[in-house]
């Protein structure tokens, strides 16, 4: 195998059952000690420090995605229409919108966009190590391979990171910004079925995709397990990290429930009183 081969991603890779062997365990193992490390060495560190820590992260995402649009553009040869490109240098599976949210939210430095693009990615590298369609599957790490399995393993480090080293703060106030992104992201993807016709399905929602597949269930089923799980997943952030303002919330409604009822019972039996005084 030749170097060309190798960036090109050209040599001849046959698929394998690559889903939970000792390099998917072996990644998954690296990822989780370095979200640890990086918690204990740099959660009570400067500001500064921790964002060179999320520079390096997030640069290194960067580095793919630019060396894979280069590679990709380099064997077109110059080749192609105007969709060859878009289809090339756009981000299409979510995945790799995950990835660059990621790198919009680092560059933007706005907490709404940090909260986001943490729950986006860690969405998607759970699903990539937990059902693999790409990077340990074939007999050989050829480049693509690569990329898939880095940037994978960093959306799942960067995406916890970014809750413990403080740069997240999820709260139900500010919770329409995220909504914002989210609707932003949803009106990207239909642009791409459907407009631009570069991607087939990012996001894994359209009829006939892998996952409904595996469910083996009918498409309207599938798309209200989907909504529900979405809505869930992207409540929980919100529960755990604002949980002290839903129990004071939630306190302050029965307390005032409480007094409704209250007075109810005193009205009762203050007419309940008075016929019978009268």
């Amino acid at each position: 195998m030749s170097f060309s081969d190798w960036i090109n991603s050209s040599y001849p890779n046959p698929g394998i059952d690559g889903q939970w062997g000792w390099l998917h365990i072996t990644v998954l193992i690296f990822c989780i000690g370095l979200i640890v490390a990086f918690a204990l060495i740099f959660r009570k560190r400067s500001l500064k420090t921790r964002k060179i820590v999320l520079w390096c992260l997030v640069g290194t995402i960067l580095f793919f995605e630019i060396t894979r649009r280069i590679i990709n553009l380099v064997k077109m040869n110059g080749g192609g229409n105007f969709n060859d490109y878009l289809y090339t240098l756009l981000p299409r599976p979510w995945c790799a919108i995950a990835c660059w949210s990621l790198i919009i939210a680092t560059v933007f430095n706005k907490k709404f966009l940090y909260n986001f693009a943490s729950m986006t990615s860690l969405l998607c590298a759970l699903v990539f190590f937990a059902y693999l369609g790409a990077g340990f599957n074939n007999q050989y790490i050829l480049f693509e391979n690569l990329y898939s399995i880095v940037t994978h393993s960093l959306l799942l480090v960067t995406s916890i990171s970014l809750i413990t080293l403080k740069f997240t703060k999820f709260e139900y106030k500010n919770i329409w910004k995220e909504g914002i992104c989210l609707a932003v992201i949803l009106a990207y993807v239909f642009l791409e079925i459907y407009g631009l016709k570069i991607e087939s399905d990012p996001m894994y929602f359209m009829p006939g995709n892998d996952v409904m597949d595996i469910f083996g269930v009918g498409y309207s089923t599938y798309l209200a397990i989907y909504i529900i799980f979405v809505i869930i997943y992207f409540n929980i952030f919100y529960l755990i990290d604002d949980r002290k303002n839903v129990v004071a919330r939630f306190k302050h409604k029965n307390n005032v429930d409480n007094d409704e009822e209250s007075k109810k019972s005193y009205e009762i039996i203050k007419n309940v009183l008075n016929n019978k005084l009268t």
